[in-house]
């Protein structure tokens, strides 16, 4: 029967894989994407540094599932340094930051769930244990690791209640699948009651808290943000608006909000850092179509100079760009007031662990189900505003900035509430440990 079930998956990947086709083909000609990774992910023909090595397989989708695995990779090669980790991710963004983060662990494209391609990968990788990140339930790979005997842990686990509508129509298979892991890792309370509702063994689901807490920054003279602050010319008697993880249109609120404030505070800096790296140009060229200099961080690394040396708009005011890959995290420690992207939009909100962290007072849109228990906890702490549109956006910038005191007052207490959830990864460190059986 397990046989005959993956046969049949393998029959439906082909079906929507032949479906989506087109728009791949489109996306790869017109944008670049999907142009890398392919054998790996169809074939499954994986390798590995160090094959005479006990093995911990980590997967993360993309950039921010793999940074958020900074300190628990870390944290886990300090306690088995004679492991290797094998790092693997599905999209291209997410495989580039890997390599760069993390150059000592093996990375590679995540296999596609086709069974040929998941027993290859398997017999290749040969892992002690496999460590899912947030929410992949792949159901090949989980029923053949399951068959094969090596433990699955599901961490920083989350669920959504648009995902857990999806799922709650699909529970027998659910319940199968989450039966399949060890442990279930999970952010907090209402993610847990979510898997459980979908038939999740209650002895295996443990709340660890949100890794992503661990890894937030607070102090704002880190190496990393003093690089951006000179690379930008910030000067500290500056304040900076920083609009991160921006989808459109959220870049034209930003700048009008700025443009529209500039006069009343001439001191007022904007940094905007579009969500995705296929945007760059195109906001790029937005910034230039409103009268105004995109000063972008890839000319600085390109260059090693001023970013005014090759502008043709010197006269124009500027605003920076941050125009890279994993950089963003230290670029909020700029931040005096700080709008989380994707929150005026359907994309449900991004991470505001990290402004929060650095004391920023934190601005989002309403739409954050994405980071619902984390933004309903900074409300409840008065610790971050809602803004509703761009008419809001502009006037809570304007407000923050006539009273320096509130704007203090709501950093601090988004700081103190941060400071306050660290821990969960020396939790899930411990339930590594524990389901893997591997040898300090």
């Amino acid at each position: 029967m397990p046989l005959v079930f993956g046969w049949l998956l393998n029959g439906l990947y082909l079906l929507l894989l032949t479906a989506i086709a087109p728009v791949l083909i489109y996306r790869r000609i017109t944008q670049g994407k999907y142009r890398r990774g392919w054998y790996q992910k169809l074939t499954g023909r994986l390798s590995r540094q160090h094959p005479d090595r006990t093995c911990l397989w980590f997967h993360a989708v993309s950039v921010g599932e793999v940074i958020q695995l900074q300190k628990v990779l870390e944290d886990t090669e300090a306690r088995f340094p004679s492991a290797e980790l094998f790092i693997s991710v599905t999209t291209e963004t997410g495989y580039d930051v890997a390599r760069e983060k993390y150059p000592r662990y093996t990375v590679s494209y995540f296999p596609m769930d086709f069974s040929w391609a998941i027993n290859n990968a398997l017999s290749a990788i040969r892992p002690h244990v496999i460590v899912l990140v947030e929410l992949e339930l792949w159901p090949n790979l989980i029923l053949t690791a399951r068959r094969r005997k090596i433990p699955l842990i599901l961490i920083n686990g989350r669920m959504g209640a648009k995902s857990f509508r999806g799922y709650s129509r699909l529970k027998p298979l659910m319940k199968r699948l989450l039966s399949c892991f060890e442990i279930l890792a999970m952010q907090s309370d209402t993610y847990r009651d979510r898997l459980l509702g979908l038939g999740a063994p209650a002895d295996r689901v443990i709340i660890t808290g949100n890794i992503k807490f661990d890894r937030s920054e607070s102090d704002r003279n880190n190496p990393k943000t003093l690089e951006l602050r000179s690379c930008f010319r910030l000067d500290v008697s500056e304040q900076v608006f920083i609009a991160g993880s921006t989808q459109d249109p959220e870049e034209a609120y930003a700048i009008d909000a700025w443009l529209a404030l500039r006069n009343e505070f001439p001191r007022l800096r904007l940094m905007i850092v579009p969500r995705h790296k296929e945007r760059f140009d195109e906001v790029a060229e937005f910034i230039q179509q409103r009268g105004c200099r995109p000063a972008r961080r890839s000319t600085f690394i390109e260059k090693g100079s001023s970013l005014n040396d090759s502008s043709d708009l010197n006269d124009a005011p500027e605003i920076g760009l941050l125009d890279t890959l994993g950089e963003l995290a230290a670029c909020w420690g700029l931040a005096d007031i700080a709008f989380v992207g994707g929150s005026l939009t359907n994309r449900g909100g991004q991470n505001m662990i990290e402004p929060a962290g650095y004391g920023a007072a934190v601005l989002f849109g309403p739409n954050t189900w994405n980071f619902k228990d984390i933004t309903e906890a900074l409300l409840s702490l008065d610790a971050a505003k809602v803004v509703n549109g761009p008419d809001e956006l502009r006037e809570a910038i304007r407000q923050l900035l006539l009273h320096p005191d509130e704007a203090h007052r709501m950093g601090q207490a988004a700081r103190a509430f941060v400071a306050a959830q660290r821990g969960a990864t020396l939790r899930t460190v411990d339930l590594i440990a524990k389901v893997s059986h591997v040898n300090n």
